[in-house]
């Protein structure tokens, strides 16, 4: 059995052990000691790196009553080892899983939402509730979670007696039985949960909600917490300080600046479409009337002009009118029949050149492969039925 030092004291970063186990897997070994201060992965937090003597942890996993250390390099069974914890990875899980219990708690005690999910990863944390909440009340959770980190009220781990416990009001994800292990950050959540935390709220430092959105008939929510959330506040000023040089705009007036650059080249788009259109109907009245089957290749001609331009050429034409782009051997088409079903020539096109589409009566798309020439050659010598 391992003794679990980070249970009563999630601060212990260095401590000795004896290894009881070590056996190889694949490229790795797994230890196991008779105790240690690295967190094994459970309940949404994963586990604890570091070292072993000169032997880096990989992971930490629990199994049974033993916790199992993935390392890069065997130890002698029966030996004295020393362990380091990779603190600043640990302190940063530390400040996202108390954050966690403190909004938790709040959503939970003003709106009745249970958090039945969670996962913690490097950048941020997500956290799913079973309820729907809408902005204005995940604002509130923020605001009042902000307010337990200034506060600075304790954060206190204990196992209650099954008295106790029986009479005790808190939050689980499901039905618990034995030694029950209750974190209770003072006035705002009381929570059975095996994970490290804070000893007080003010070293969480800050909460900030990222994002949200409606998840599997509930609300799922990213958020970060301390170190987590200093970094993205950064990187997002970055990101807002290069926007506004692009947009020669002040940073407060950027949104104001993209929503009128994004009018713009909707704008420039309509009209580039409106003289493409143009262009196209005077390509298509270069072409003699009623001369049957046409064929005509063009380039870079987007879905939504060769569409436009074949529906022209087929009224031009009086047969079945088809429109290429693309490069040599492989093809974008459409085809169209102003008095007729153009799909059966559009099946025979697809078997003669590796083919693949189809649409209405009166207009198909889609792509090919083959020469230029053969298509022509296709075209004259295929009836339109």
């Amino acid at each position: 059995m391992t003794e679990k030092l980070y249970d009563g004291d999630a601060y212990c970063r260095t401590f000795a052990a004896h290894v009881l186990k070590c056996e190889p897997k694949e490229d790795c070994w797994l230890v196991v000691l008779d105790r240690t201060a690295f967190y094994p992965e459970g309940g949404g937090q994963p586990s604890d790196t570091g070292v072993l003597n000169l032997v880096n942890v990989l992971d930490v996993q629990e199994r049974g009553d033993e916790i199992i250390h993935t390392t890069d390099r065997p130890l002698p069974v029966g030996s004295a080892v020393t362990g380091g914890v990779n603190w600043a990875r640990r302190f940063r899980l530390m400040q996202q899983h108390t954050g966690e219990h403190i909004v938790s708690g709040v959503a939970h005690r003003l709106f009745g939402v249970d958090n039945v999910g969670f996962h913690m990863s490097e950048r941020f944390l997500t956290v799913d509730w079973n309820g729907r909440l809408e902005a204005d009340q995940l604002r509130l959770i923020e605001r009042l979670a902000n307010e337990a980190v200034y506060r600075n009220v304790p954060v206190k781990t204990e196992y209650p007696s099954p008295e106790k416990l029986e009479a005790l009001s808190y939050r689980s994800k499901k039905k618990l039985t034995g030694a029950v292990r209750i974190v209770t950050v003072e006035g705002y959540d009381v929570c059975a949960c095996c994970g490290t935390h804070v000893a007080r709220t003010g070293e969480i430092g800050a909460v900030k909600l990222l994002g949200w959105q409606n998840y599997k008939g509930g609300t799922r929510i990213t958020m970060a917490c301390g170190a987590q959330a200093m970094e993205d506040y950064g990187e997002k000023q970055e990101n807002v300080s290069a926007v506004s040089a692009l947009l020669s705009a002040k940073p407060e007036e950027i949104a104001s600046a993209a929503e009128r650059l994004l009018q713009e080249n909707a704008d420039l788009k309509r009209s580039l479409s409106e003289a493409r259109a143009v262009v196209l109907e005077q390509k298509a009245a270069g072409f003699p009337e009623n001369s049957g089957n046409l064929c005509v290749f063009e380039d870079d001609l987007s879905p939504d002009d060769l569409r436009r331009y074949v529906l022209l050429l087929s009224k031009r034409c009086g047969g079945t009118a088809g429109a290429f782009s693309g490069e040599e051997g492989l093809w974008r088409y459409a085809l169209a029949c102003a008095d007729g079903d153009v799909r059966p020539f559009c099946k025979r096109m697809n078997a003669a050149f590796q083919g693949r589409g189809g649409g209405s009566a009166e207009l198909a798309q889609g792509s090919l492969k083959g020469g230029s020439e053969e298509i022509r050659s296709f075209f004259q010598k295929t009836g339109n039925t």
